[in-house]
């Protein structure tokens, strides 16, 4: 984009957007109802993307604060358009006569089909179809959804301030104390003493009412929306068009898994009494393992057993030799490779970005990904995915290639040494990677549906499938070599990293599963019976090996519910299929390409134009049922 080489290019950037979708919405307006519609709303939809969404990710990533908050500005104007749009009711009846139109949608393909009825259930969920009255309520819904949110995950991240004095000296030293006040912002896992530990977790976790009444607020205010537009609970609301199809289908895959894991994770957590014993020999308290007490043991067991050193393992994982793998991987499996591309100057908002064009054998450039590999102090804390520039069919018959950026938080190679990642940000690299080739092997006709933009629960499948070549010594022997000596990476190292990632592994997915039945009950029909600290208590117990602890809130720190509202499942869900896939068809020769090219074929290339289970169903021969899910995902933790 030319405009952004200052920030003041941002408002020149927003002002042709914004002139561009005037054009496109008088042109969806007056157009006859043809199929011609969708293009056009489509059309609409990638000028509002291709600067929202580059705006969203310069204002999380860029070092210069002046972009970051042109970028932010941008933002808030671009989402003011789009909520204006959304309540335009001649666009809506424009797509709305298309899709009452039987000779016209009789003569859609299948893609254009699924592409008009998101674009008006992207409406209609706004409650543009309903009667002034309600309209208005939906809009200040909406309003209210927003706001909330963002004050429910501002109050997930405070930290709680306490009087230096209300804590032993031998206690607050384990907190940071800033004037008279210990100011507690995590839950201390890790610290040495059950004392810091205990504390950290009954202070963090106390309830505040002013975040309780935040979340109250904000599931009612869902609930209402959702009834309001049509549908039973915020949860049916969410889920439409997903893998899981219903909150009955979510909550049968979850309970299901939940027996299967109670009896495993019960067992796992069982020896942490007699390590939480001798590591507390002459202590008064009860031995018994408490819910602070699971993550420090359970990191002690590991290193015990297996004392897998993340330094020795990571002199075997330096950056460009794992870039390697990955292209090894995807030539194997796709016919592609990684190209380095020379950026064009102020392409890129830091020096250090690389620009990867990908390669396809026969079918030449298939888009673009951009690598911010280093960590540094304006980054998000956290690998992750953006697009910026989804595919699509231009007017004149060619693809307007994909273009997305991968952020990781790599250190930079220093002291003689290159790069070098742990195992755990290998596998970042990989799912995130994931990601990437999702965007660019899709080849959809709409840049609405064109690679992640589809159901959450399958969005996470690729990804998650690429976590297994990470942790596969096949595939890790090929390019995993000694910085220094160039020496393979042995394969006991690998094994006892494996072993000891397995350690506990039923209980941490216990974890998971009672988080997603707790987010499917609180956004299940209200009014709620009880508390939402009632409610985590009741599924705690029922579903967690450690019981809830009384005085204590942990919803109130779980920020997943403003961004993954009913959807929190989705994760838990992709890995099972994801364990599915690769069992039955990568396991034996994870570098096929006759089965890359099906996994491509069948999962990648559609995006979200495709019912996601029909997708499934595709790959691996029949639609799986829950059963089947679960027992993949018990057979991979053993």
């Amino acid at each position: 984009m030319p405009e952004l080489s200052s920030p003041s290019g941002f408002q020149n950037a927003q002002q042709k957007c914004i002139m561009k979708a005037e054009e496109l919405v008088l042109e969806a307006i007056n157009a006859p109802t043809t199929p011609h519609i969708v293009s056009i709303f489509d059309k609409l939809s990638d000028t509002l993307c291709c600067v929202a969404d580059l705006a969203d990710f310069i204002r999380l990533a860029h070092p210069n604060t002046k972009f970051a908050q042109a970028a932010e500005d941008t933002c808030m104007s671009i989402s003011a358009l789009v909520e204006r749009l959304n309540t335009n009711v001649e666009l809506h009846q424009s797509i709305k006569r298309l899709l009452d139109c039987k000779d016209a949608m009789d003569s859609m393909d299948e893609e254009s089909r699924k592409v008009a009825q998101l674009f008006l259930f992207d409406f209609e969920q706004s409650g543009i179809h309903l009667d002034e009255t309600k309209r208005l309520e939906a809009v200040k819904l909406n309003e209210d959804i927003l706001l909330l949110g963002s004050q429910f995950m501002q109050g997930t991240q405070m930290p709680t301030a306490l009087h230096k004095n209300q804590l032993p000296e031998h206690i607050r030293n384990g907190f940071t104390v800033d004037g008279n006040n210990v100011m507690i912002s995590s839950l201390h896992s890790d610290h040495h003493s059950e004392l810091v530990r205990e504390t950290a977790y009954k202070v963090y976790l106390y309830p505040n009412q002013t975040q309780i009444s935040c979340l109250d607020k904000l599931l009612e205010s869902r609930h209402r929306l959702a009834n309001l537009v049509g549908f039973p609970t915020f949860a049916h609301r969410a889920l439409r068009g997903t893998m899981a199809q219903n909150p009955k289908n979510v909550m049968e895959f979850l309970k299901h898994l939940a027996a299967r894991l109670h009896p495993m994770a019960k067992e796992e957590i069982q020896p942490l009494n007699n390590v939480k014993k001798a590591n507390n020999k002459y202590s008064t308290n009860s031995n018994e393992l408490k819910p602070w007490d699971c993550s420090y043991y359970m990191s002690t067991t590991k290193k015990q057993m297996y004392d897998v050193d993340s330094v020795d393992l990571s002199q075997y994982f330096s950056l460009g030799s794992c870039m390697d793998g990955l292209n090894m991987i995807f030539n194997c499996l796709y016919g592609i490779s990684l190209a380095s591309v020379e950026p064009h100057y102020g392409e890129t908002w830091a020096p250090d970005v690389k620009k990867l064009g990908v390669m396809h054998e026969t079918e030449g450039l298939l888009g673009y990904i951009y690598c911010d590999f280093y960590d540094r102090p304006s980054k998000p804390p956290h690998d992750c995915h953006f697009t910026i520039r989804g595919g699509r069919v231009l007017e004149d018959g060619s693809y307007q290639l994909p273009r997305v950026v991968l952020v990781c938080t790599c250190i930079p190679a220093h002291s003689g040494a290159p790069a070098l990642l742990t195992h755990g940000m290998l596998e970042n690299l990989f799912h995130e990677f994931g990601h990437a080739i999702h965007s660019m092997l899709a080849r959809t006709k709409f840049q609405h549906v064109t690679g992640t933009r589809c159901a959450t629960d399958f969005a996470e499948v690729p990804s998650i499938l690429m976590e297994f070549f990470a942790n596969d010594y096949r595939i890790l022997k090929k390019f995993a070599k000694h910085y220094k000596t160039h020496e393979t990476l042995p394969e006991e190292m690998i094994s006892n990293l494996c072993s000891s990632k397995k350690m506990f592994s039923a209980y941490e997915m216990q974890t998971q599963v009672f988080y997603s039945i707790l987010d499917q009950v609180y956004h299940a029909h209200h009014p709620l019976k009880k508390s939402t600290t009632e409610i985590l208590a009741d599924v705690q117990n029922n579903y967690s090996c450690l019981s809830h602890v009384s005085g204590t809130a942990w919803q109130l720190r779980f920020g997943h519910l403003v961004g993954y509202g009913a959807k929190y499942y989705s994760y838990v869900l992709s890995k099972a299929v994801a364990t599915k896939i690769w069992r039955q068809c990568f396991a034996d020769d994870p570098l096929s390409r006759s089965t890359g090219e099906k996994f491509r074929r069948e999962m990648l290339a559609s995006g979200g134009s495709k019912d996601p289970v029909t997708l499934v169903k595709n790959m691996i021969g029949h639609e799986p049922t829950n059963e089947e899910l679960v027992e993949s995902l018990i057979a991979g933790l053993q």
